[in-house]
């Protein structure tokens, strides 16, 4: 076995026990199923024959439920509503022994929830047929700022790396990013980002996780497959968020890190590129970088698990996580 494998089962070994405090927004996931019966009389629509509906958490939630099925112990730090969709939340993470101490809950806000509608014949495979978005923003309140600053200063002392999961519902405020984030440098704790549509604007990060489509929409060109304008998006907004590193994720076409004074490090990505669901792909990714680097691992070394991670969940339907031992499975059979 080469060095290489050597010490990315290494690292793995490493996550257990891990603190990596998640800050970010909590989304709650409703997946619904039914089966077709026939066209509705009313209206061209279909008639579905309910069968089913079950909760998973979408987001920063989903980082969480990473983090934990491998081993680490992840403390969120967030915003829920006091509504249905804020209990069930709580439900889960209790479900899953992760700690509430942090958690706010907050009267004048909707808890972010992702109802998704999947329907087919009885013997077939569901398909999702129709998404329903019930969104809001955290309030822009004092009190409620200097709370979440609170605790991030708190958890600055006590973490072993800082996620950042920014799904622009506003729990990540840019000015409480920028008080906070000295704290985290000082203790040398890595400060990992990933967002949807503020990625130039957290700056001095360890390093940013963009996609693709992110990665163009934030500095408004499109890479097109060409090399060199992909080269020149990772090395802007490496320089523009002053990162140390940045990773860009394609999909089927892999990722590829950027880091100073180095050439561009393209990673294949692991598995097939049939994929079966891309749903929070991202999440484990970051997840998994934030646990390799809180280990003391190296960015080129953390991207590679990173992207081993990535190949499996996008195998399985839904949000999904992934054990330690499925990541070494992956790890053991490259070549």
């Amino acid at each position: 076995m080469s060095k290489n494998k050597d010490k990315l089962l290494q690292l793995i070994e490493s996550f257990p026990g891990k603190r990596i405090a998640v800050w970010g927004d909590f989304i709650l996931d409703e997946y619904t199923y039914g089966t077709t019966r026939r066209i509705s009389r009313e209206a061209p629509v279909l008639i579905l024959s309910y069968k089913d509906t079950r909760f998973s958490l979408g987001g920063a939630g989903n980082s969480l439920l990473n983090l934990k099925s491998l081993g680490a112990k992840p403390i969120p730090i967030g915003v829920l509503g006091t509504d249905n969709g804020g209990e069930k939340t709580l439900e889960i993470l209790r479900q899953n022994s992760i700690p509430l101490d942090y958690i706010i809950r907050e009267k004048k806000f909707t808890t972010p929830l992702k109802t998704r509608i999947f329907a087919g014949e009885e013997t077939t495979r569901k398909q999702q047929i129709l998404r329903i978005d019930r969104d809001n923003k955290v309030p822009d309140e004092e009190s409620l700022k200097q709370n979440i600053l609170h605790n991030l200063l708190k958890l600055g002392q006590e973490c072993d790396g800082l996620l950042v999961s920014d799904y622009n519902y506003m729990t990540v405020k840019e000015d409480i990013f920028s008080s906070v984030l000295p704290a985290f440098q000082k203790n040398k704790i890595p400060v990992m980002i990933d967002s949807r549509f503020r990625v130039l604007n957290f700056k001095g990060i360890t390093i940013s996780t963009p996609n693709e489509p992110e990665a163009e929409e934030a500095l408004g060109l499109q890479i097109n497959d060409d090399d060199q304008i992909l080269k020149q998006a990772g090395t802007q907004i490496r320089k523009k968020a002053k990162a140390e590193a940045v990773l860009i994720t394609r999909g089927s076409k892999g990722m590829v890190l950027f880091e100073k004074n180095k050439p561009p490090f393209p990673i294949p990505i692991y598995g097939t590129t049939q994929i079966v669901d891309m749903t929070g792909a991202g999440d484990t990714v970051i997840s998994v970088i934030a646990l390799s680097l809180a280990c003391g691992s190296s960015f080129k070394e953390a991207a590679q698990l990173a992207n081993y991670a990535g190949g499996i969940v996008v195998m399985k339907e839904g949000t999904s996580t992934l054990i330690p031992q499925e990541l070494k499975e992956a790890v053991s059979s490259e070549n």
